[in-house]
């Protein structure tokens, strides 16, 4: 089959790769007919490259119809139609009987220390084979996949695989008060859902920030209220002043390790990057440092006693924090992977109506067959185009 794997910085091609087949009596296989790219992939093709290997497949936000499954997969059968969420859990664990789906016990990494497996997301997060190809594997698909209706638009849910629930999730962990106020660092793909997602779980007043002119007009388009980051010297402040002289009641980082604005980070991640892989791992695991601009901005621009929910993925060990200031004000901070299943039974009635209340099918920008991935991440990460999300066809 055709899949796109990682060669390097920088570097991803669509090669020829074996077809999965059935390993575990849990284990079932998926025909891919939407996968998306999503922008934690941009952290594979830019700063995480010690912990792939050249021929690595990629992606995590996929869908399709089971071909096959094994003796164990009682609740699908070949036909059925599925979103595959990107982190894979076994339901039953002590974890997920928690809800706790990110840190599944039976799938954890625990060799690297790190939570429930990923699909197509480095060998920190066990090196499973993504879903930018034809076909995939799907470990645990006695529970993981979520059954779809069999008509409709594949775009109506292929956003259930990560972003959305994603979205979802740093919205409930911001907590904002009925008629109260949210702002929005970072108005890509999780972003923009997490400010429609405010609006319609209660929020008065949404708030985006990016410097993306075609990010804000989309935002501008479902009612966000928006800045500009680029023409402000002082976002806090702005936040601010803009809000009672108090602030929001709750932001929401959506931006992560590769922030604007933070020259130190951006250099810390470059040096890292050009240390064997060995090396790099090393310093990365006790040494790393992101690039903190738009988490500082969020800490410093909530209301005292207000929450910081993060969405965005940071991977430092060794990154500053104002820890006095966010005492004395009284932050909340919540964060973490996603918890798929946990949302999805909440989500799935809001896309499978006539309307479209989450503005679902307004999100991508472009979709291109699966021969042109290199140039959509490309595209992606120079944010080229007007380019905001991309959906790949196999």
């Amino acid at each position: 089959m055709k899949a796109l794997t990682w060669q390097g910085k920088r570097d991803v091609r669509v090669e020829e790769v074996p077809d999965p087949r059935i390993e575990e009596p849990t284990d079932a296989i998926v025909k891919i007919t939407s996968t998306a790219i999503c922008g934690s992939d941009l952290h594979l093709y830019e700063v995480l490259g010690p912990y792939l290997k050249p021929g690595d497949v990629l992606g995590h936000e996929p869908m399709g119809i089971v071909e096959e499954v094994g003796s164990e997969v009682t609740g699908l059968k070949p036909g059925d139609r599925v979103v595959v969420p990107f982190n894979i859990a076994c339901g039953s664990c002590w974890m997920c009987q928690r809800q706790l789906y990110a840190q599944c016990e039976t799938t954890q990494v625990t060799s690297e220390g790190k939570g429930a497996s990923l699909f197509g997301y480095t060998s920190l997060y066990g090196s499973v084979p993504g879903g930018q190809a034809e076909y995939l594997r799907v470990p645990q698909a006695h529970f993981g996949p979520i059954k779809i209706p069999q008509t409709g638009a594949d775009e109506r849910y292929l956003y259930l695989s990560d972003i959305l629930p994603t979205a979802w999730q740093a919205v409930k962990y911001a907590d904002t008060p009925r008629g109260g106020t949210l702002a929005v660092f970072g108005l890509g793909p999780v972003g923009q859902f997490c400010a429609r997602i405010g609006r319609h779980l209660g929020a008065g007043r949404v708030i985006g920030l990016d410097l993306v002119p075609e990010r804000l007009e989309l935002a501008r388009r479902h009612g966000i209220e928006v800045l500009d980051v680029s023409q402000l010297s002082d976002v806090p402040g702005a936040l601010i002043d803009l809000v009672d002289g108090r602030g929001p009641d709750a932001v929401i980082d959506a931006v992560g390790m590769e922030a604007h604005g933070s020259p130190a980070g951006k250099l810390a991640q470059t040096a890292a990057g050009l240390l064997p892989d060995k090396l790099a791992q090393t310093m990365t695991d006790r040494a790393g440092v992101d690039r903190l601009s738009v988490l500082h901005a969020a800490l410093k621009g909530v209301r005292r006693g207000g929450t910081v929910s993060l969405s965005g993925v940071y991977g430092g060990e060794a990154d500053p924090m104002p820890l006095m200031e966010m005492f004395d004000r009284g932050i909340q901070l919540r964060m973490g992977q996603c918890h798929v299943r946990r949302w999805t039974d909440e989500i799935l009635p809001l896309l499978s109506g006539d309307d479209d209340p989450l503005g679902v099918e307004d999100l991508r920008t472009h979709r291109l067959p699966l021969a042109r991935a290199p140039q959509a991440y490309e595209m992606f990460q120079k944010k080229e185009d007007g380019c905001i999300k991309v959906v790949l066809e196999p």
